[in-house]
């Protein structure tokens, strides 16, 4: 998925996926049920419907006024019986576990003495009583090893220690804590339209977390004290306190509440704050050998979900929204192997493939034209693979098509060419805009001398290029996006690190300023690279590249399919 020129920009990146929501839980009793759990009967009005058809009803409680959840003894007494025990389960740390604990302790390293707040974030609403999937926040998910839908509201807390006293010799013990699941004796089991078992099914208990990932954990409820205690100014004996800002806003109310009582100065700390941010996020620019196996993964389901395109490609031409019928057909492999999608797919056939970030995907496919695909997998982990390929919709590239294809081509593998560990990240986009502007000169599309177009002061063949050429790769397709300049932009590439390539060119329909028979065509090819210590690996290898041999596998898959 493209990223922005100059920068990774953190609007673009899912960095805070899951950060915005309610404020508030709902209340067990209160909760806004989605199904009625007893049909309604003329006798069945209870006191809390008359008072739901009372006039001066508070707005935010009428949402609940269709729910006919019966409220008499019997029913609640008859609702606590009769439930087999819980399976009591001796569950095997996860493969994540150490790996997320070694993390934690790098940085503890640099927070001596300060307790560190990261949640995971709250549910997010869709519409009224619905909700999103839940995703937790990318450094609450790395510095855990949880992904899913498990914990929200959960929060992550590393309490200063005596130094060399805490977790695997460092200077904090960490803590989990999370919202265990209800008993079947209580009214949250089958009230609670957000957290109850009878609506959302069973989900992990505090024991069961302490063995898979090797850390305390802690009802939610005791979180405000273990957060607040003994918080202040450190020069006056108190502990100081780093959160992670604008994840879970009852979190934050809860710290500056603390930060408040105490005298703190909210400026400061709001600048501390956005420095554990930035570090949260250029930990993960380097990726140990548990990522690179989920980012393998991922590529592995998303060439799969490329393959299930191409074999959905006749069905897209007749389909009036044919590319609604390709974006389909990859989110099934998504859901199917992964998690969900890592972002949002790019099904564009035609002009539409010249709009960067195409995802209303209503637009037909048509014979002749070609699709942009830019798509991926997200594991169940959360790491996700980010793949563009760009397909003749009849199997063969028309000889512009190919032509343009085929600098974009040029431009990514002499990108890939230039990877290896001591050179800076901006020199992989400068390698492929120069590659691309060679072409745009050859075609006669420059203003300007090549030389004058390559200068700062010219730039004239970024028209058909805007964006940038590669962005980090992990926990979110934008990942890393709070990293300093000096570590991303301008950083010096190192083994671990995974990132796109990603070239393009887009002449969209309307431009005046290139010949007719290029208008209407966008071309990207984008693939996931490994840092290697000597050089690195195209991850997503496996997926053809070239035109040839795109070509040839379209026929293969497709006769797969009719067959």
């Amino acid at each position: 998925m493209v990223s922005s020129q100059n920068h990774p920009s953190s609007h673009e990146s899912s960095e805070s996926a899951g950060s915005a929501g309610p404020a508030e839980e709902f209340d067990v009793v209160s909760s806004v049920e989605r199904t009625t759990l007893t049909p309604a009967g003329p006798d069945q009005e209870t006191a809390s419907d008359e008072a739901a058809d009372a006039e001066g009803q508070p707005l935010e409680e009428r949402g609940s006024n269709r729910s006919q959840k019966p409220t008499s003894q019997a029913f609640k007494e008859f609702m606590a019986s009769h439930w087999a025990p819980a399976e009591q389960v001796e569950h095997a740390r996860d493969a994540v576990a150490d790996h997320a604990a070694r993390r934690r302790a790098r940085v503890s390293r640099n927070h001596t003495g300060e307790r560190l707040v990261i949640p995971a974030g709250p549910l997010k609403v869709r519409s009224n009583d619905t909700d999103y999937r839940f995703r937790p926040h990318s450094a609450f998910a790395h510095l855990t090893g949880l992904g899913l839908d498990h914990e929200p509201h959960a929060a992550l807390v590393l309490e200063p220690v005596e130094e060399g006293a805490g977790d695997d010799g460092s200077d904090h013990e960490s803590t989990l804590y999370f919202k265990p699941m209800a008993g079947r004796d209580t009214e949250e089991f089958y009230a609670d339209a957000r957290s109850g078992e009878f609506w959302i099914g069973s989900r992990p208990d505090l024991e069961e977390f302490r063995q898979r990932l090797g850390m305390r954990t802690a009802d939610v409820s005791q979180l405000e004290v273990a957060v607040t205690k003994d918080a202040g100014p450190a020069e006056l004996g108190g502990t100081r306190i780093r959160l992670l800002r604008e994840v879970d806003f009852d979190v934050d109310a809860l710290v500056d509440t603390s930060r408040i009582n105490t005298g703190m100065d909210l400026e400061a700390s709001d600048a501390t704050d956005a420095e554990l941010a930035e570090e949260l996020s250029e930990l993960r620019l380097v990726k140990d050998d548990w990522e690179i196996a989920q980012l393998r993964e991922s590529v592995r389901s998303t060439i799969a979900g490329f393959e299930d395109v191409v074999s959905a490609l006749p069905r897209a031409v007749g389909h009036s929204r044919g590319e609604r019928v390709v974006e389909g057909a990859f989110f099934s492999r998504a859901r199917l192997e992964g998690n969900d999608l890592g972002y949002d797919t790019i099904a564009a056939s035609g002009n539409n493939a010249t709009v960067l970030h195409w995802i209303r995907n209503t637009g037909a496919v048509r014979d002749g034209e070609m699709l942009l695909l830019d798509a991926g997998v997200e594991a169940d982990s959360l790491y996700t693979a980010d793949i563009t390929r760009t397909l003749p919709v009849n199997g063969t590239y028309a000889p512009v098509q190919r032509k343009v294809y085929e600098a974009v081509l040029a431009a990514a593998d002499a990108a890939f060419a230039v990877v290896r560990p001591g050179i800076r990240f901006r020199d992989v986009h400068r390698t492929a805009v120069t590659v691309l502007a060679g072409h745009l000169d050859s075609w006669g599309l420059l203003p300007e001398p090549l030389e004058v177009v390559l200068a700062d002061s010219g730039q004239h063949h970024r028209r058909w290029m805007p964006h940038g050429t590669s962005h980090h790769l992990g926990l979110d397709v934008h990942d890393c996006a709070q990293a300093k300049r000096d570590l991303y932009l301008d950083g010096v590439l190192e083994p671990g690190m995974v990132f796109t390539i990603e070239p393009g060119l887009y002449f969209k329909a309307e431009d005046l300023a290139v010949p007719e028979e290029f208008r209407g065509i966008g071309v990207r090819i984008e693939d996931d690279v490994l840092v290697t210590a000597d050089g690195a690996e195209n991850l997503s290898a496996e997926l053809p590249r070239k035109p040839d041999d795109v070509e040839a596998w379209m026929r293969e898959v497709q006769a797969g399919a009719r067959g």
